[in-house]
């Protein structure tokens, strides 16, 4: 199935997406509005790597690469096109592979048709913005899916893709299904088929209106302080 045209609300750098409202007003992502929730667990990870002598931030950077490397070889599944890996070295590429092998093993179970990959989308009215993974038809139903290669699925994971359910509810389109799929870089992280009920989104997505809320106060505080 082909992919549906999305808005042209954004403009992206390989770094960065940058999200604008229909008259041309920059509004925050998604995920820069989840990830304004405190992670009290990374202050003693980082402790302990500090302890072992690791720069966290290489280590970080790293991973980063690593599970940007998975994401672009998975949508390119999606998209049914080769993924450019020119700037990848090999060893990123080679532990990126164990992520696209645990998600073609679950895809092998599953009917996947993708409608929009990749699609960044902009909500006027809230003033924000998400690209979102992949939304399509997972087994007969309209599903939105979302790609992590962390370690785990965190509250922060679950306010962004609520975010991205109302991205899509905005425009009509029907959601019957939510689902977070988690592919490790490696065995020790493995893989996770992570379903959301629909209801259980609901104090998630109270969440991620109160932060963005709380974002544009912060801005309007800020602005008056200059």
């Amino acid at each position: 199935m082909a992919a549906k045209k999305t808005d042209p609300v954004a403009k992206s750098s390989k770094a960065h997406i940058i999200y604008k409202t229909s008259d041309g007003k920059r509004v925050p992502g998604a995920s820069t509005i989840a990830g304004m929730l405190e992670k009290r667990g990374l202050y003693n990870w980082h402790n302990q790597m500090g302890l072992q002598g690791i720069d966290t931030r290489k280590h970080v950077d790293n991973l980063a690469r690593i599970g940007t490397c998975a994401h672009l070889m998975i949508s390119s599944e999606w998209k049914g096109e080769g993924a450019d890996l020119s700037e990848f070295t090999p060893q990123e590429i080679d532990r990126a592979e164990n992520s696209l092998i645990s998600y073609w093993n679950w895809e092998k179970g599953h009917n996947i048709k993708p409608i929009m990959v990749e699609a960044p989308l902009v909500d006027d009215e809230y003033g924000y913005g998400g690209t979102l993974d992949c939304y399509g038809m997972v087994d007969g139903f309209p599903t939105l899916l979302d790609l992590k290669t962390s370690k785990g699925i965190f509250d922060e994971h679950i306010i962004q893709l609520a975010a991205y359910y109302h991205l899509l509810l905005r425009r009509d389109e029907p959601v019957e299904g939510v689902r977070i799929l988690r592919v490790g870089r490696d065995e020790s992280e493995g893989f996770e088929d992570h379903v959301i009920d629909l209801e259980d989104l609901v104090p998630y997505s109270k969440v991620f209106f109160l932060l963005l809320e709380i974002y544009k106060l912060q801005k309007v505080i800020k602005k008056k302080g200059a």
